[in-house]
């Protein structure tokens, strides 16, 4: 059986970001179900190199379809500087997991941007106003890019703010999405008084505080993958609806993990987790609710249920390059 090599330009044709975020939604109904098996993410930190790497494997039942694979993935932040690379480089085994047959080795850069998205998308449909319209982002890396396809699939976006460090960063992208919506570059106080924000960057410490968010905002904290990362006042936190994505890995390396290390934050103060939501056993958005925040980390079950989707494409539309890796012969 052969291997399909889908490259970068090939997930980002195959991710049909409303098809990715209902399987992304489904991951998490499936992983609160107990339909999913997912090792803990495993870091091999570089000092040496400022980097380090990550191996995400999963398994995933979602009903009408059943997937494995793991992404193995960096975060170099050095590299656009150094290398002209991106920060983070992944490369994903999607695997038949009846036969263990390796279906397709997948770009993971632009899969782990999808599926980043699609992540913010499930979180906002069931956490942001209904009428939500403008969305704020800070941070104009790659990340951000999805954050507005994804999330301008599930509300009526219209005005978009994006805010960085790099004013040309921030000026590609207006210009990338000038034709479709009423973007501009500006503040990160402008920003946070969106309806909607996500902030996609590296931060150490907060970048966004308390008084800058708009009392009805939803934010998706996606920056903080890494113990170190702080992205938001822990005062934002602790005046939300705080829902996460993964206990172990929320408290150990997420937007709440400093905080919850001083003792800021603990159990009382976490709403809910987004598979919970999803499924219907806590509620998402109610009129009582003013600021909601979703912490995510990035799950594995993310990266399988959006190979998923690619790969399923690729093959209808003769997508990516067939070769054969495990050969025919039985041993």
């Amino acid at each position: 059986m052969e291997t399909l090599l889908l490259n970068r330009a090939a997930v980002a044709a195959n991710a049909r970001m409303p098809e990715v975020v209902r399987a992304v939604e489904d991951a998490f109904a499936a992983y609160e179900r107990g339909d999913a098996l997912m090792p803990a993410k495993s870091y091999v930190d570089l000092p040496r190199y400022d980097g380090d790497f990550r191996s995400m494997p999963a398994y995933l039942d979602a009903g009408d379809w059943d997937a494995a694979g793991v992404k193995w993935v960096n975060v170099h932040p050095d590299n656009p500087r150094k290398f002209d690379l991106p920060t983070v480089i992944g490369t994903m085994i999607y695997s038949n997991p009846e036969n263990a047959v390796p279906l397709a080795i997948v770009d993971g850069t632009e899969l782990t941007m999808q599926r980043t998205g699609a992540a913010a998308a499930v979180a906002t449909d069931h956490l942001a106003l209904a009428d939500a319209r403008s969305l704020g982002i800070v941070g104009a890396g790659v990340q951000s890019y999805t954050q507005l396809e994804a999330i301008a699939a599930v509300r009526p976006i219209e005005e978009v703010v994006v805010s960085d460090l790099d004013p040309d960063a921030a000026a590609a992208f207006v210009e990338r999405f000038a034709d479709r919506f009423d973007v501009r570059a500006g503040t990160v106080e402008e920003a946070a008084a969106c309806d909607v924000l996500s902030t996609v960057t590296p931060a150490t410490e907060p970048i966004v505080s308390r008084e800058q968010v708009g009392e009805t905002t939803h934010v998706n904290a996606m920056g903080a993958d890494a113990a170190d990362k702080q992205e938001l006042d822990p005062q934002i936190l602790r005046d939300a609806k705080l829902v996460i994505d993964d206990y172990d890995q929320t408290t150990h390396s997420g937007e709440i993990s400093v905080p919850w290390a001083a003792d800021e934050l603990d159990d009382a103060d976490i709403d809910a987790a987004i598979g919970e939501i999803v499924v219907g056993t806590c509620e998402g958005r109610t009129d009582a609710d003013g600021i909601t925040v979703f912490d995510s980390t990035g799950l594995a079950i993310q990266d399988v249920a959006t190979a998923h989707v690619v790969y399923e494409h690729a093959r209808e539309n003769n997508n990516g390059y067939p070769f054969d890796l495990v050969g025919t012969e039985v041993r």
